[in-house]
């Protein structure tokens, strides 16, 4: 069969499996199954075999140890006082900025993504908190949501991330050399959205009031960012300094939260069901959608679609930036649907081959499109961010969505530095390898 119309029969196949509501690993799987029997006329014994295979070695990967581990270490902290104590600590600071204790959203998210990993929990557990404190105080609603729910997507671009840990499985990089990638776009944004508050709040002084505060409560709060600030310093530093691979660097960073909350006597049986309950949950969703994902990429290998559509794609000799900007496109209109591990496992069979004909680091394309993944997540019908915000504040998604307008702008503005310039991206990963 010709290959364009091998991939329009894909491509409806996995639509139609969507859209009667199955669930997404389900749908991959019976695609992969489908595709190969429709189209390259394999025999049910043959895509048996294949299979049984590819999933005893996709369900027997090391590096997927570190995603049960790092969702636990997040779920632990969700539930105990350490984002209160977060909040707290960050008041004094912020509040002598132009903006005011708006900046809480911003540095509150940038922290707590580098022990979370999830943009969902980042949103989840600094909104619970900031949304409505800022409203008892009088920040302008619009910018206290659309500034939380840009900051909250950070969790997926800012180590240690579950989609980055999906994309080097995939992509067989570095997760290592992805995590340290991830460190400087993820400040870049988070600077970016603190110079868009405070320029909003010289524009506007009435949105953003000022708190007073004294000097003592900004030194104590250094005492209530302790915790948070050596529990990244555990897990990122046992990974950039070689003690730990990102899987073991989970295991640390598990033992360094439980030995925090004992300290503090914050564990109990309550504690312990619900965090193992939500990782439960979260690790069978992640891992089945990667294993899936695998036969999904092994059944394209099959049908010969990457190679011919790579080939397709070099034939029309379109400049790199054209490139990105259609896969920029195609990424972001894919967000509108799906959430971030689905958007990574269902097209990386397709996208990566084309990327690195195209020359391009995988290790960029990883951060580039995470960023892609992070402008999704504020998107609507299914942005995940804009979901938890509608929850916390009570607001309509359709408020929650314009609120976020101007920070998936800002998003887009890194998404283009990035591009222009592939060294905020790579260049902490390299100086760190020597």
């Amino acid at each position: 069969m010709d290959i364009f119309w091998t991939a329009i029969g894909v491509a409806v196949l996995l639509l139609f499996f969507l859209t009667m509501g199955m669930w997404i690993f389900a749908a991959m799987m019976a695609v992969s199954i489908g595709s190969l029997w429709l189209f390259g006329d394999f025999s049910a014994d043959r895509i048996g075999l294949i299979f049984s295979r590819i999933l005893y070695r996709a369900s027997n990967s090391w590096e997927l140890s570190a995603i049960p581990l790092f969702i636990l270490m997040g779920e632990l902290i969700f539930r105990s006082n350490i984002s209160e104590r977060l909040f707290k600590g960050l008041v004094p600071i912020t509040s002598h900025l132009p903006g005011g204790i708006l900046h809480t959203n911003v540095l509150g998210c940038t922290l707590f993504a580098a022990v979370s990993g999830s943009s969902a929990a980042t949103t989840a557990t600094i909104g619970k908190i900031t949304t409505q404190e800022l409203k008892e105080r009088g920040y302008d609603r619009n910018l206290s949501i659309g500034s939380l729910a840009g900051a909250g997507s950070l969790g997926l671009l800012i180590p240690p991330s579950i989609v980055m840990i999906v994309y080097g499985v995939q992509a067989e990089v570095s997760i290592s050399q992805l995590f340290m990638a991830g460190v400087v776009p993820g400040l870049l944004i988070a600077f970016l959205y603190s110079c868009y508050i405070c320029f909003r709040s010289w524009m506007s002084p009435s949105l953003t009031p000022k708190a007073v505060v004294s000097e003592q409560t900004i030194w104590q709060s250094f005492v209530l960012l302790l915790p948070i600030l050596l529990l990244i310093s555990i897990v990122i530093g046992s990974i950039y300094s070689g003690i730990a691979t990102p899987s073991e660097a989970a295991a640390v960073g598990v033992a360094a939260t439980l030995m925090l909350l004992g300290f503090e006597r914050q564990l109990n049986l309550r504690l312990f069901i619900e965090a193992f309950r939500g990782t439960l949950i979260t690790t069978i969703m992640v891992c089945s959608l990667l294993i899936t994902a695998t036969l999904l990429s092994t059944a394209m290998g099959y049908l010969h679609l990457p190679r011919e559509l790579a080939g397709w794609i070099a034939e029309q000799n379109f400049s790199p930036m054209v490139l990105l900007f259609a896969l920029a496109i195609f990424y972001i209109v894919l967000g509108l649907f799906l959430d971030g591990i689905s958007i990574t496992v269902m097209s990386l069979p397709i996208t990566l081959p084309i990327v690195l004909l195209a020359g391009f680091d995988p290790i960029w394309f990883g951060i580039f499109l995470i960023i892609m993944i992070e402008l999704g997540q504020i998107t609507p019908p299914v942005g995940f961010n804009l979901f938890v915000l509608q929850s916390l504040t009570g607001e309509s998604i359709s408020r929650v969505a314009w609120a976020s307008l101007p920070f998936f702008l800002l998003m887009c503005i890194a998404a283009m530095l990035v591009s222009i310039w592939p060294q905020i991206a790579l260049w902490l990963p390299r100086f760190m390898a020597g």
